[in-house]
């Protein structure tokens, strides 16, 4: 009993301090649920943004940066919707804007908020009409994709890089293209797969002087740009619609793309390789190689019954590249397939006065040797005169009648018949364009 009694104390105090130590834990519990909530941190990347961070124009040719908004302690992120085909989650996110509808736009892209200067600019953008959404390429081998948003017009809205997290696609990257007149690449993405995007547009849309601006000239050469021009414009041909661009090499200062194309009916495909590097100095992307043998060997199965000497551009053997047109037996007449060769080459003659070029007129060889140089001088002279009518100086011209001298191909087999198919390619203009 005595023993009992000595303890109670203990007891009662051991309470007292388990009593007390509770109403601490509620006190602070109450306090805490009454503290602000403190503002998350901002996003800092001038050049791109993680889902959603979106913000207000920035400087004429510049991109945007777009920031992150504002988080509430406690609250989670929303995340961004996900799926097995990056086209599902881009599609969703082009109705969201055809529509107007933020929200939606917001949750796609696994944002909480939109800055509303940013989201006012988008409605406006989209209500021009139906969306058009195009995948670019990949970033990286099966794991990153571009996509862009673009208006009816063609002008991108917008750029979203979607990752392959689980096996679903995500939004990993927006970017906001600028508004202004600038040049490109200003305003557009400015890595390689940007750059190499924007010279493919160019050179399928016929424009010869926006793709010189993203290719080095001391490797590139403008006939092998205009070569690639009228590949487009001839053989009917378009970038695929999945996987355009792959990537083969990706290096900080190196990359390596396989461009995809396919004929307007989708019933042919081909591939070339565009290779780009980023200057020693300092500055944007470019292309320093275009390699188009397949795409070459794909247009003359397709047109020459795989007569590769019969393409619009062939190897000089002088080094460089030689656009060529082809004449009909013992004629000098241009032909519709010809005349639209000739508006890119005037086109790139027109852009600098002080460049000259020279055309050299062949035949095969049947005929006399006075009457195939007579023929030369008017093949190459008619050449000339459509130039001129087209709104180049004459005086930008050479010509030269080189006759039956320089066959591309024998005129016979070696028993000494006739060789049709070597005679059709040596019927021709060749057009040197390195200046």
């Amino acid at each position: 009993m005595s023993d009992s009694r000595s303890k109670l104390p203990f007891v009662i105090l051991s309470g007292c301090f388990v009593l007390s130590g509770i109403v601490a834990v509620v006190l602070a519990l109450r306090q805490g649920k009454q503290e602000p909530a403190a503002p998350g941190p901002v996003a800092s990347n001038p050049s791109a943004v993680t889902p959603g961070s979106v913000a207000p124009p920035s400087a004429p040719g510049s991109t945007p940066e777009m920031t992150a908004p504002v988080k509430k302690k406690g609250v989670p992120p929303i995340a961004p919707v996900a799926a097995a085909d990056p086209a599902r989650v881009v599609g969703g996110i082009g109705k969201a804007l055809e529509t107007g509808d933020m929200e939606a736009f917001n949750r796609l892209l696994g944002k909480e908020a939109l800055d509303p200067a940013v989201a006012e600019r988008l409605k406006v953008l989209a209500g021009a009409g139906s969306l058009k959404l195009r995948e670019v390429g990949e970033l990286e081998q099966n794991e990153l994709v571009r996509w862009a948003v673009e208006l009816p017009n063609g002008q991108p809205l917008l750029f979203l890089d979607l990752r392959r997290k689980d096996g679903k696609w995500v939004v990993d990257k927006v970017t906001l293209p600028s508004l202004t007149a600038e040049a490109v690449p200003k305003g557009l993405p400015v890595d390689s797969l940007g750059i190499a995007d924007a010279f493919l547009q160019a050179a399928l849309h016929q424009n010869f002087e926006q793709a010189k601006r993203f290719a080095d000239p001391s490797t590139v050469s403008d006939a092998k740009i205009a070569g690639l021009c009228i590949l487009f414009e001839e053989g009917n041909y378009r970038l695929r619609t999945q996987k355009p661009l792959r990537v083969l090499l990706s290096r900080p200062e190196v990359a390596n793309y396989l461009a995809n194309v396919e004929t307007t009916d989708a019933s042919q495909t081909a591939q070339f390789s565009l290779m780009l590097q980023l200057p020693p100095g300092g500055g944007n992307w470019r292309v320093s190689e275009v390699n188009l043998d397949q795409l070459l060997a794909d247009y003359a199965k397709r047109f020459a019954g795989g007569d590769v000497y019969y393409t619009p551009l062939l190897k000089n053997p002088k080094g460089g590249d030689t656009l060529v047109l082809y004449f009909d037996f013992d004629q000098d007449k241009l032909n519709e397939r010809t005349r639209r060769q000739l508006e890119i080459v005037a086109q790139i003659l027109k852009l600098d006065a002080g460049k000259k070029l020279t055309l050299s007129g062949h035949t095969d060889a049947l005929g006399g040797k006075d009457y195939n140089a007579t023929l030369s001088e008017r093949r190459a002279d008619v050449v000339r005169d459509y130039l001129v009518a087209a709104g180049v100086a004459k005086a930008q011209i050479v010509t030269v009648a080189k006759g039956m001298t320089q066959p591309r191909r024998p005129n016979f087999t070696e028993s000494g018949a006739d060789d049709p198919e070597g005679r059709r390619a040596n019927r021709r203009t060749e057009i040197y364009l390195d200046f």
